[in-house]
């Protein structure tokens, strides 16, 4: 697990508000805000009363019958705290059985469901959830009962200019609201700080809080997307295209969760960007996050070991889970802000456990010295350590207490045959005592380094090439050269033998999913002070030596 420290969390968070949810919620009020629109809505004068006919709607006037509005009870967390509440939102019925449409973001995590249909709120149902994709934010409902009336999709293309109508129960209230507009564009980006759509439609029929989930349909009463979002500070409106719905929306019908592990959630960047991650308001009981111990008002700042979140949009995290199959066990990284702890587990495999308590110590470090970093003790054994810059975290046995954290400035020429060339790299060394580490092979430590200007020397295997040619060959016996791999990087390491008690692994690797990005170099020695622990030190190491910042 490589973690990125961070100081206190609960008074950081910055939201890169990019577009606003279009649900209600009735208290307290959600963080993500909703503009109002600029002009008045264009509103169509509907029955004050639904009109009582069931089957498949095919007026705009009818429409009202198979539009619903949702209540969600239960307990969701925002960044003031935990609160029992119910939020409301919009959806559509699309078979007279009761089945429903409407967004993740509206349902997930409730304890129970309230639904009204038309706008009688002289009945009540309940309702199940079916299925859902918090990545595309759609859900199914299933409501009690049966002989309702239904939408169905529009079956012509949708084209820019086509009249449209935004359909439900905006601001929480009973009341139905239809509004007009046009489809402005076929195809714009859908991604938000909640979601991560390919491709959606944009229109100017208005909607406001509580919309979220309910269709936009055509003229004839047809469905043509699902409403989900709106722009702020202009007057623009968002709708999951029908063609992208349907296909999600059958494998939802089928009782099929789609790119989903089970939360409500929210991309969320720290104003220093020291932190960034999906912050869970909620979760389904039984779901793959639910298993592994995710709780409200958890940041999931890692999955399979790569950082999500970080632009302030859901866009990685989704592309990670849509990689992988809902069963398929995946690394899951959490900070929990009620305790300050960062804690390491599974999705579809080991429980979340804490690896890092008092993580918010992490970032003001123990040391005074300008040169050394900053460190912070994760347990009797260990500690992590940051370099000057902030860019390197690694984790060290807790002795190794002599640090040097200074940029790395030098020519490449002068330790191999290549042309020369300046380089800077974060760069940070720890040990029992440096000079001994520096003169001794013998002596422990760790030297972990990282630049973007070594892809100059080529890649992985020149570096090690080079590294080995200046520093080890004439002094040690390389013993062998091994691939080395993990969810995050790729690369090789070597093994030197460099005489009694003193062996040397040499790392070299980039970021699998950006390979021109940068290449590191770690060094490890083991000394005969290392002793029966050699193997545990140099995992550790391994495992935890990470990239969590701008390189120099």
């Amino acid at each position: 697990m490589k973690y990125k420290l961070a100081k206190p969390f609960l008074f950081l968070v910055v939201f890169i508000l990019i577009v606003g949810l279009a649900c209600n919620a009735s208290a307290p009020e959600a963080p993500a805000k909703i503009e109002q629109p600029s002009e008045p809505e264009q509103s169509v004068p509907m029955p004050t009363q639904p009109i009582l006919s069931t089957g498949a709607v095919s007026t705009l006037q009818d429409v009202q019958n198979a539009v619903i509005q949702i209540e969600a009870e239960g307990t969701f967390v925002d960044f003031e705290g935990a609160y029992a509440t119910a939020g409301r939102g919009s959806g559509f019925i699309i078979s007279p059985s009761g089945l429903a449409v409407t967004n993740n973001h509206v349902v997930t995590g409730a304890a129970l469901l309230k639904v009204w249909v038309g706008g009688n709120t002289g009945k009540t149902y309940n309702a199940r959830v079916v299925a859902v994709s918090e990545c595309s934010d759609l859900a199914v409902i299933d409501i009690d009962g049966g002989g309702f009336s239904y939408l169905e999709w529009y079956t012509n293309p949708i084209n820019v200019g086509l009249e449209v109508y935004s359909a439900g129960f905006p601001l929480g209230e009973p009341e139905f609201t239809l509004t007009k507009g046009i489809v402005s564009k076929e195809n714009t980006s859908g991604e938000t700080d909640w979601a991560s759509v390919d491709a959606v439609i944009m229109h100017d029929a208005t909607i406001n809080p509580g919309n979220s989930g309910g269709p936009l349909v055509t003229s004839d009463g047809k469905i043509t997307g699902v409403n989900f979002a709106s722009l702020e500070n202009a007057n623009q409106y968002f709708a999951i295209g029908r063609d992208k719905a349907l296909t999600i929306i059958d494998e939802l019908k089928a009782g099929n969760d789609v790119d989903s592990i089970g939360i409500n959630g929210q991309a969320i960047v720290s104003d220093d960007n020291s932190i960034s991650g999906i912050w869970v308001s909620s979760i389904a009981s039984g779901s793959p996050a639910d298993r592994a111990g995710v709780l409200g008002g958890d940041v999931i700042i890692e999955l399979e070991g790569h950082s999500v979140g970080a632009q302030g949009v859901m866009s990685d995290y989704c592309d990670i889970i849509r990689t992988h199959n809902a069963t398929d066990t995946m690394a899951l990284g959490v900070y929990r802000d009620g305790t300050d702890e960062f804690l390491d587990g599974q999705l579809n495999g080991k429980a979340l456990e804490v690896t890092v308590a008092n993580a918010s110590e992490a970032m003001g470090g123990t040391s005074t010295d300008t040169s050394s970093g900053s460190s912070v003790a994760l347990n009797g054994d260990f500690m992590a350590l940051t370099d000057n810059s902030g860019a390197l975290y690694i984790e060290v046995p807790s002795s190794w207490n002599d640090i040097d954290g200074s940029i790395w400035e030098a020519t490449w020429g002068t330790a191999s045959n290549r042309q020369d060339f300046v380089f800077q790299a974060a760069n940070i060394i720890a040990a029992p005592n440096l000079d001994d580490f520096n003169n001794y092979w013998g002596a422990p430590g760790v030297n972990f380094a990282a630049s973007a200007d070594w892809g100059k020397i080529g890649g992985y295997v020149e570096l090690l090439d080079d590294a080995g040619d200046a520093w080890y060959k004439d002094s040690c016996t390389k013993l062998g050269r091994y691939t080395y791999e993990d969810p995050v990087y790729e690369g090789r390491f070597d093994v030197w033998d460099c005489g009694v008690d003193a062996d040397v692994v040499v790392i070299s690797v980039r970021p699998s999913n950006d390979r021109t990005a940068y290449l590191t170099l770690v060094q490890i020695q083991m000394g005969e002070d290392v002793g029966d622990t050699e193997g545990l030190v140099e995992e550790r190491i391994a495992d935890t030596f990470d990239i969590q910042g701008s390189l120099p």
